[in-house]
């Protein structure tokens, strides 16, 4: 990296995925009333599919176990399911636990006990916890890109109808993840207007934030501007890009309703757009092809790894690039996948004027937990001018 690049490494050790490959060996024991059951494994390895054949144990002499072969050293997270994520295990009192995860560097076997399964629990539905200032912008906001319609949810600061003054706004993408835990995955989510009460509270600039839905089983492809074949040992699956025509979208639909309807900033130094996981990745995508329009961007988690061609690209575009950058990744993620995004963040501060923030934390997983704890710290350097002088950990 060259002196460009504004970065917090919090993480001791970070080695780059081998080429060896591993076997790893997973046995496991699961609660009586399921003994008879299917049970599988899903992680990283396999696109978290909770009923994916090719790893679905097996059982002999009384021991359910299962071989997957050829993993390549590195980190790895995983669950055990019962073929959905509605039979997912839990504690033995039916709460919800964090992934497994394993550092693989050599053949190994493991042995894992599995509590409860959370359908033999009472369902408890998640309160609303979205605050005063969220509103729903629109049920069904028509993508005429894409043919199809989608919730939009909108953060207006407080004081914003008694204000005359005009605000940045940022675009963020699984709008279902972001306000309220009712709506939101598992019953997390990234506590966005709670955060910004509280910073904005505090003297910060405010912002307004408008969450666009995810298209659940179309994800894949909405938020990829390539397509991405995902290969298993089983076969193979496509989904074809449409992400081009989303953020086509945003900037070309979405961005000019919001800046008609609201009081806006509409300049590319204030219009953000984040995202994690697939949206982290289609969130670096704009802004690096439609620098004009999206001038600064929150990539958490990329999943670069569904997108090979984002490196080369990267090449192209850099040298016009400035604007700001903020890559966040846990560690325990998997070494590929920091790698990845260590390399994506090094050829974008090799060649452009952009400012760059980068933060790998050595105890940070892939989920709304992990990104909710990051977001304050995004949010407060991605609004301000410049680079942040003080950094407190």
């Amino acid at each position: 990296m060259n002196n460009k690049i504004y970065s917090l490494f919090i993480s001791l050790f970070i080695s780059i995925a081998s080429s060896a490959q591993y076997n790893l060996q997973i046995e496991i024991t699961t609660s009586s009333s399921h003994n008879n059951d299917s049970v599988f494994v899903a992680g990283n390895f396999n696109g978290w599919n909770p009923s994916d054949n090719q790893y679905l144990f097996s059982k002999e002499n009384g021991k359910s176990f299962l071989i997957i072969k050829n993993l390549a050293a590195g980190t790895y997270q995983f669950k055990f399911t019962r073929g959905s994520w509605g039979k997912v295990e839990t504690t033995a009192t039916g709460g919800g636990i964090e992934n497994r995860f394993i550092k693989l560097s050599s053949d190994t076997t493991i042995k894992c006990s599995i509590a409860e399964w959370s359908d033999d629990f009472a369902r408890v539905e998640p309160k609303h916890t979205a605050s005063e200032n969220v509103h729903l912008l629109d049920t069904a906001f028509f993508i005429p890109q894409l043919n199809k319609s989608r919730r939009i949810w909108i953060y207006l600061p407080k004081g914003y109808g008694q204000s005359t003054k005009k605000y940045p706004v940022m675009y963020l993408h699984d709008g279902q993840n972001l306000f309220d835990a009712f709506n939101s995955s598992f019953g997390n989510e990234w506590g966005v207007d709670e955060c910004l009460d509280t910073l904005i509270a505090k003297g910060k600039p405010a912002c307004i934030v408008v969450g666009i839905d995810n298209g659940g089983q179309s994800r894949m492809s909405e938020y990829n501007p390539y397509d991405f074949v995902y290969k298993t040992e089983g076969g193979s699956q496509t989904f074809a890009a449409q992400g081009e025509e989303y953020i086509i979208f945003l900037a070309q639909t979405l961005k000019p309703f919001i800046d008609k309807h609201y009081k806006t900033l509409p300049s590319k130094e204030n219009t953000i757009i984040a995202g994690s996981s697939m949206g982290g990745l289609i969130s670096y995508y704009a802004a690096i092809k439609y620098a004009d329009v999206f001038g600064k961007a929150g990539v958490f988690s990329p999943a670069f790894w569904t997108a090979p061609a984002i490196k080369p690209f990267t090449d192209v575009v850099t040298n016009k690039l400035t604007g700001k950058f903020f890559f966040y990744i846990g560690a325990k993620e998997g070494d590929k996948y920091v790698s990845d995004m260590k390399e994506v963040a090094e050829k974008l501060g090799a060649k452009s004027n952009a400012m760059i923030y980068t933060v790998i934390d050595p105890e940070g997983q892939h989920n709304e937990i992990a990104w909710r704890k990051w977001f304050a710290e995004f949010y407060n350097w991605v609004m301000a001018d410049g680079f942040n002088g003080v950094i407190k950990l």
